[in-house]
């Protein structure tokens, strides 16, 4: 009888990770760089391409910056999420 190997979750999470930080980064600049294509060729100019392509790149790496914080960033203690805070007022309320 074949055995079922078990998979660590902790391998999904990181390609889930690493799949989540392209998909941030890439999306932004590929919109970006197309809407500079979109305006050049209505415009007849070659410029727009290029700086919408670094805006996208900016963008990209802020969305980046502020999903690995929020992964990274732990609630200090005593300290409670906005949820829970919530939860708790609406018991408080209910009793």
């Amino acid at each position: 009888m074949a055995r079922k190997k078990k998979v660590d979750s902790s391998v999904y999470r990181a390609l889930t990770l690493i799949l989540q930080f392209g998909l941030n980064m890439i999306v932004p600049i590929f919109m970006m760089t197309f809407l500079g294509i979109f305006i050049d060729n209505k415009a007849g100019t070659r410029y727009f391409v290029v700086i919408l392509f670094f805006v996208g790149a900016i963008a990209g790496g802020q969305n980046v910056y502020r999903m690995a914080k929020g992964i990274y960033d732990k609630p200090k203690e005593g300290k409670t999420s906005k949820r829970e805070n919530d939860n708790t007022d609406r018991e408080t309320k209910a009793k």
